[in-house]
């Protein structure tokens, strides 16, 4: 949809219309609009009870939205899979760590919330579901005090999608269907009664239940505009095509409150030549940025939302990334992203850091001085030039490095929702039916880029969907 298409909060649209002013085609008893990571954990939960029909609508051709396109990471505290691995964690860690990486400005009861809630979504997918996941023990990205990433094989999203989706083929009382948008709630006094949906022959669909799974406004420039920092309007997008704000302005019409709406998450490292991502896990191993000065400009361990700004303050918005040979091997095969990244020839290598600048297009002598002067505040430790001690190893020859820019991935701002992902007015009541996870509802990350810690939108919305998906189960359940 180009950007003239578009809608912000600030239009006078209608995303609502009555339930007098429509004439039903179909029902259903949970619909989920949307199929990336919330939709289909929706959905799973909700057609745990066998006599409920559960219907997803994706936009798109093809479901998935974020989720595919991130590591597929989950965070958990407690889990079966660490408690194997000799590691005892308590969900408080895991939640002290997200507050203090956003300063508290989270919700913190939410924040509580999911990561207590976290181990037993891991047990659930694993354990119930069959969902094939393994703990990342062989790094920690930034501010993660624990290893805790929960990971799909390929440490790719896209597989754990698949999975999902697998499952969910396999159900008689489900039905995923793409390229069928929804379009408008359909409301009775305030409370949610179905949707219409579709592009060409709309339909009204009934439904008991409906769960907003339609992410956040990454991809809708005008909604960017209006909320976002001015360092990421003009930055690359790197989410999903479909996140243009749909759920968001549903429930607001609806008097739904918002939160957090600057709130996003940026990436540091995307190979500038070829489009693909960089994975972190090069710099938490090890490597360092560098401007086209050969000169590191803050300290990269502190986060890759935040250090988005940072490498689009540069000259051009660019960045040199260096590392090595020990990390090149070190994450071939364990990670998908690096492995196509590398097929794409996005990396250059050299015998020495001055080739390998000059090649990339930053100053060869100032970069060989960064690494050297990193290299031997390791050596004496002591914190580098720009004061990091995390996630530090000594770069050796032969090197490697890429030219990279920093992306917008996704929005962390929307709906408030409850413990079960309800949506909540103005005054505190929920939204009569209407549940909200993922994008479209408000993260865990605080205001800007800067509180986003690695996995908190995963923990958002596998999380909420999965809430959601519960509670609408168990109140159809006990209604009938």
């Amino acid at each position: 949809m180009s950007e003239s298409e578009q809608y912000a909060l600030s239009d006078e649209t209608s995303e609502v219309v009555g339930v007098d002013d429509v004439e039903w085609d179909v029902s259903t008893d949970v619909l989920v609009a949307g199929a990336g990571g919330t939709g289909l954990v929706a959905a799973l939960a909700a057609a745990e009870e066998s006599d409920l029909t559960v219907t997803i609508l994706e936009k798109a051709a093809e479901p998935g939205g974020n989720t595919s396109l991130s590591t597929g990471m989950v965070p958990a505290a407690g889990t079966h899979l660490q408690e194997e691995a000799g590691i005892h964690e308590t969900p408080a860690d895991m939640a002290r760590d997200i507050l203090e990486k956003n300063g508290y400005e989270a919700d913190e009861d939410m924040v509580v919330h999911l990561a207590e809630e976290s181990r037993h979504l891991i047990h659930w997918l694993v354990e119930d579901w069959d969902v094939d996941m393994h703990l990342v023990d062989d790094f920690k990205y930034p501010k993660h005090s624990e290893y805790r990433m929960h990971a799909p094989p390929g440490r790719n999203g896209a597989n754990l999608v698949s999975q999902l989706v697998d499952l969910l083929e396999e159900l008689d009382n489900v039905e995923l269907l793409t390229n069928v948008p929804v379009n408008q709630l359909v409301a009775d006094d305030g409370a949610v009664v179905g949707v219409k949906a579709g592009v060409h022959r709309e339909e009204a669909i009934e439904a008991e239940k409906v769960v907003l799974a339609t992410d956040g406004f990454g991809g809708n420039k005008r909604m960017i505009q209006e909320n976002l920092d001015e360092e990421i309007e003009d930055a690359l997008y790197f989410g999903a095509d479909g996140n243009e704000g749909d759920g968001i302005r549903w429930g607001a019409e609806l008097g739904a409150a918002l939160a957090s709406m600057d709130s996003y998450q940026g990436h540091a490292t995307v190979a500038h030549q070829t489009g693909a991502l960089s994975t972190y896990a090069i710099v938490m191993n090890g490597g360092i940025l560098v401007n086209e000065d050969g000169e590191r400009f803050g300290d990269e361990s502190a986060g890759y939302s935040e250090f988005a700004i940072d490498v689009l303050q540069q000259p051009d918005g660019v960045g040199y990334e260096i590392f090595d040979e020990r990390i090149f091997e070190r994450l071939q095969g364990q990670f998908d992203d690096f492995d196509e990244a590398v097929q794409l020839g996005a990396y250059d290598s050299a015998e020495t850091v001055e080739e390998l600048a000059e090649t990339l297009g930053c100053d060869p002598d100032a970069t060989a001085a960064a690494v050297e002067s990193y290299n031997e505040a390791i050596d004496t430790d002591r914190p580098d030039d720009v004061g990091r001690t995390d996630g530090r190893d000594t770069l050796r020859s032969p090197y490697y490095g890429t030219k990279v820019t920093g992306a917008l991935f996704h929005t962390q701002g929307g709906l408030v929702v409850d413990a079960h992902g309800r949506v909540l007015r103005e005054d505190g009541d929920p939204v009569p039916n209407l549940y909200a996870g993922g994008g479209s509802a408000v993260g865990i990350s605080g205001s800007g880029a800067g509180g986003y810690l690695s996995g908190n939108g995963l923990t958002a919305a596998l999380g909420l969907g999965r809430l959601a998906g519960e509670h609408a189960r168990d109140a159809l359940g006990i209604r009938r």
